[in-house]
């Protein structure tokens, strides 16, 4: 009787690959050469820039960009679907490091709070179409504005839900949009910025007071001092018109009002 012996044979082991994550792209542009819409436009979003740092002059964790390339994905990048809001805040990050634009991996995987489109004609249905389906579904921006500078009536704005969908937000009587992240109202005020009279967008704070320029607010300061000279001025003239009426008074009655 023969006795069969089976061999297994065991599969050959499959050579180790070293695995390497793929990199972020490096080959990034920050311009596309493309203006802004007009001269207004470009006045309107400097002047939010510059109110910004203002609102949060004791503040050094935020960063506030105007016209600036957002890259969040490999994707976007090769694809050059650029996006560059007009104006973004981003708060809780190094405010002091300087950036050609916002690079969310570079960035500890940080969108912007806080973005605001300045629309025309051209771009509208864009700004309150495709751009804020990506603000809401993929940056996840809590509070998202429009407005076009050459209409007043234009500023509408949204913020994020618990379930990450935007809501419109509801004016106040005087027309203005709450902005819960910045803690600041939005809304129209009438008057010359830059040699332009327009309506412009322009922050205010929670007691309802204008954010001011630094010229406004030395100009607001200049003024205060003018009229408390001024003041004082209508003051120490009603002292001396009243001590001459006493001396008079006092020389109708035979005094002299020098001794």
């Amino acid at each position: 009787m023969s006795t069969e012996t089976t061999q297994t044979q065991s599969s050959p082991t499959p050579p180790v690959v070293d695995w390497e994550p793929q990199m972020p792209p490096t080959d990034l542009i920050f311009d596309d050469g493309e203006p802004l819409e007009s001269n207004r436009h470009r006045i309107a979003m400097n002047l939010l820039i510059q109110l910004v740092h203002q609102a949060l002059a004791q503040r050094e964790d935020y960063f506030v960009g105007g016209n600036m390339f957002i890259y969040y994905s490999r994707t976007q990048a090769r694809n050059r679907d650029f996006r560059g809001p007009d104006f973004f805040v981003v708060l809780n990050v190094d405010g002091n490091r300087s950036r050609q634009g916002w690079v969310v991996w570079d960035e500890e995987g940080r969108y912007p709070d806080v973005i605001i489109e300045l629309m025309s004609a051209s771009t509208a249905n864009a700004d309150i179409g495709a751009k804020k389906d990506i603000y809401e579904g993929t940056f996840r921006t809590p509070d998202y504005f429009v407005f076009d500078p050459f209409n007043p009536d234009s500023l509408q704005g949204w913020r994020l839900d618990a379930n990450f969908r935007y809501q419109p937000l509801v004016p106040n009587e005087s027309g203005w949009l709450w902005c819960e992240t910045l803690g600041l109202w939005l809304g129209i005020w009438q008057g010359i910025i830059s040699r332009e009279t327009a309506p412009w967008l322009r922050f205010y704070d929670s007691e309802g007071n204008l954010v001011l320029l630094p010229e406004e607010a030395e100009h607001q300061r200049a003024e205060s001092e003018r009229q408390r000279a001024e003041s004082e001025h209508q003051r120490a003239e009603t002292e001396r018109q009243r001590a001459e009426r006493l001396a008079a008074r006092l020389r109708e009655l035979g005094e002299d009002p020098d001794n």
